[in-house]
């Protein structure tokens, strides 16, 4: 009988062990999500909402709705997006 032993990439490995403290709910991040993309247009670097950034570094599909939805304000606003959307894929990429 063989063994089929896979390795898990550094990546993998560092989603199944991210802490997801202070947690929020999918359902929670959606519901917060038009204040922190203006929070995070406001200032790319605040730290306001931080459950926010835990939950988009652990969740892909609320961190591409995230930002979606800054691209989008920003675009609606004449507000360069660039700064905000660095933070969200940094904090989305550990």
């Amino acid at each position: 009988m063989s063994t089929n032993r896979s390795h898990l990439s550094d990546e993998a490995v560092r989603a199944l062990t991210l802490s997801t403290e202070p947690w929020l709910s999918c359902e929670d991040c959606f519901a917060l999500s038009d204040e922190f993309a203006e929070l995070v247009l406001a200032d790319p670097r605040t730290e306001a909402m931080g459950p926010m950034f835990v939950h988009l570094s652990a969740c892909p599909a609320c961190a591409e709705e995230a930002e979606s939805l800054v691209a989008l304000v920003a675009e609606t606003a004449g507000v360069d997006a660039t700064p905000a959307l660095a933070r969200l894929h940094a904090a989305h990429r550990g």
